[in-house]
């Protein structure tokens, strides 16, 4: 069972990348869980035809002792959907949701009863508090992704995501595996993320083209693996899903 974290900066594509991988590792015989740790609740809307599926906190609230059945949506293709949810607007911390849903999935034995192949964990932008590193040092991940463009507060929370991680794997905890270059095209951005890399001393493990098919296939309800099987881009998350069960070179 390899686990895997994405991080990266709101709004970068992390679910993008994290539903793709999973609906094409589920279509090529593996199983998956994607947990979505973002108090919106969002990652695995693709996955599950636009809709979302109940949250782990959310259940919590209504019942006093929920079953895995409960907080679990198995999507058309396979993959084991779960999202952590997040406390009621204006009140809680977002961060103590994530490790109350984790805690609840460890009592239920998740991991045990699904055997997945890949564990996949969806987080909300930079490592900011406990809760959100919960991933990384508590040993639920073997290994951090990160997903960042050229731009520069992407870069700076990709730069913040990457010191937490080494400084976390001093302690035998996730290590940094490396970059996904989501990109958004503009001139001077390869050479800005390359630099990059090269300050944090990590690689780049895979470039994903701009393309309109991401938010076709999104306003559809789908992963672009699922809505254009044949497609370059779906080609691109493919390579990018299998490299994942692979060990760090």
């Amino acid at each position: 069972m390899k686990k895997i974290a994405l991080y990266g900066k709101g709004g970068i594509g992390k679910s993008t990348v994290a539903s793709n991988v999973s609906a094409a590792l589920a279509h090529a015989g593996y199983t998956v869980v994607q947990i979505g740790c973002d108090p919106k609740s969002d990652s695995t809307q693709s996955l599950t035809d636009g809709k979302r599926i109940p949250t782990v906190l959310d259940v919590m609230r209504a019942k006093a002792l929920p079953a895995l059945e409960d907080v679990i949506v198995q999507s058309r293709s396979g993959v084991y959907c779960i999202e952590a949810g997040g406390p009621i607007p204006g009140t809680g911390c977002a961060g103590r949701g994530i490790i109350t849903a984790f805690e609840l999935l460890d009592e239920l034995g998740a991991f045990e009863l699904l055997k997945p192949d890949l564990v996949l964990y969806d987080v909300l932008g930079d490592v900011v508090c406990g809760g959100f590193a919960m991933p990384i040092r508590q040993g639920y991940a073997d290994e951090v992704c990160i997903v960042t463009s050229g731009e520069m507060m992407s870069l700076y929370a990709a730069n913040n995501i990457a010191h937490a991680v080494k400084s976390f794997g001093k302690r035998k905890y996730a290590s940094l595996r490396g970059l996904i270059f989501n990109r958004k095209g503009f001139p001077g951005e390869e050479a800005s993320l390359y630099k990059a890399a090269g300050e944090m001393e990590t690689r780049v493990i895979c470039t994903i083209p701009r393309s309109e098919i991401v938010q076709e296939a999104e306003a559809a309800g789908k992963t672009v693996v699922e809505y254009a099987p044949d497609h370059p881009q779906s080609m691109v998350y493919r390579g990018l899903a299998l490299s994942f069960l692979e060990e760090q070179p």
